[in-house]
């Protein structure tokens, strides 16, 4: 079983190039113990549909 989530990849430094850093942000749940095919489905669905953005916010999975 898997849980779904989403975080930044980056974090805003005014002294790194661009103006961001390398940074794994906090990990925001959005579903819980689910089989690997409706994670993949759900993180593709949610990642198409949501613009990352400046952070690179985006929808991944792990093992619960």
């Amino acid at each position: 079983m898997y849980n779904v989530f989403h975080r930044t990849w980056w974090k805003p430094n005014p002294k790194w190039p661009n103006g961001k850093e390398p940074h794994a942000g906090e990990k925001h749940y959005l579903l819980h113990n689910v089989d690997e095919e409706s994670a993949v489905d759900f993180c593709k669905e949610w990642n198409e549909r949501h613009d990352a953005g400046w952070l690179s916010d985006k929808a991944e999975y792990e093992e619960a």
